[in-house]
């Protein structure tokens, strides 16, 4: 895929923006019931923003270079764009105002990225939390145990490095069964793409990227034109995991490469909830017999069920797989199966409760 003309994705935005907005939204009056357009009409937005039509009319066609900071403030808030969306529009502005002819590469990890060793002995270090390091095209480049044991299902394919993007738009049937807020996931992922395609327009492996998903996935397609941008910070996800359940995780994304790792939240009476992910690389030792339904004989690289510290009774867990889990207490009476159950867990503990409700 080529670069994509700065002009045009100038028009996209701003109009995308304006036909969003009713006037009664910006505080101006509406005269008339017929109005031919969705939104605010540009007199109407050139108003807000207090420049001229023909001034703001050059604006959307994809003339911002030359516009200073203070005509886009004032653009962004005649618009109502949120800190992403002016981000993207300073982004533009300035691809807009750069000089023509062919660029360098943005600067940044190529295809064959390597992560530094320090870099991955701070991901070995974090032993109570799944985490990852990634970059804007949402390339998976490295992960702590606990992160491949959790995220498995996203890193089964042969190609590397696995992309989450990919996995999401090109794998529907699984991504849907992974990840529980499968529509909010997709807006959110192509939306975050578009706000790094903004920031490196020049980027080979980006736009073959967004090329790849654009032939391949309507949902891509449909999502990409909405012309939505979004921020890489905290916020939950929600993901079933095919052999323990659902797992309810709060993300944090950390500019380093970035980094981005999930934590989890304390719910009563259950300890130790990273030795549920532990257990499943550890291997169970031989001798103790599982409770329930057997383990699966084949199951997915780096998760085999392992029986925790003593106290407890062991609890089934999966969905369709067997497996034991003995760091967590025995439910009682007549309860569901923790496969069936919705689960959040912690540093310090796993918790139950019943099924109901990141990036």
């Amino acid at each position: 895929m080529t670069t994509r003309d700065p002009r045009t994705e100038i028009r996209e935005f701003l109009s995308s923006r304006r036909a969003r907005l009713t006037p009664e939204q910006a505080g101006l009056p509406a005269y008339g019931s017929n109005r031919r357009v969705a939104g605010l009409r540009r007199e109407e937005v050139a108003l807000l923003a207090g420049v001229s039509v023909d001034y703001y009319v050059r604006m959307e066609r994809g003339g911002l270079a030359g516009a200073s900071d203070g005509v886009l403030d004032a653009l962004a808030s005649a618009l109502r764009l949120d800190e992403a969306e002016r981000d993207h529009l300073f982004h533009l502005a300035r691809r807009s105002a750069a000089p023509s002819g062919p660029r360098p590469p943005a600067p940044g990890p190529g295809p064959a990225a390597t992560v530094r060793s320090t870099l991955r002995q701070v991901l070995d270090a974090i032993s109570d939390a799944p985490a990852w390091i990634g970059n804007g095209r949402y390339d998976v480049l490295a992960a702590n145990q606990l992160a491949r044991a959790l995220y498995a299902p996203v890193l089964a394919g042969p190609r590397r490095p696995a992309n989450t993007a990919r996995f999401v738009f090109l794998n529907p049937e699984a991504a849907r069964d992974f990840f529980v807020d499968y529509d909010h996931i997709t807006g959110d992922v192509a939306a975050k793409l578009r706000m790094e395609a903004g920031r490196r327009p020049h980027d080979d492996e980006l736009n073959a990227l967004i090329g790849e998903l654009s032939a391949c996935s309507e949902p891509f397609r449909r999502r990409w034109a909405s012309q939505d941008v979004r921020l890489r910070r905290s916020g939950r996800k929600r993901v079933r995991h095919p052999v323990v359940g659902r797992f309810d995780l709060d993300v944090e994304s950390l500019e380093l490469h970035p980094a981005c790792t999930s934590t989890c939240t304390p719910r009563p009476r259950v300890r130790r909830p990273p030795t549920i992910w532990r257990s499943w690389h550890r291997g169970r030792p031989p001798g103790v017999p599982p409770r329930g339904r057997p383990l699966p004989s084949d199951p997915p690289a780096g998760l085999t069920a392992h029986p925790g510290p003593g106290r407890t009774q062991p609890v089934p867990i999966g969905h369709g797989h067997g497996g034991v889990v003995t760091s967590a207490t025995e439910p009682p009476a007549g309860s569901p199966a923790c496969g069936t159950e919705s689960r959040r867990a912690s540093t310090s503990a796993v918790h139950r409760r019943d099924p109901a409700d990141v990036t």
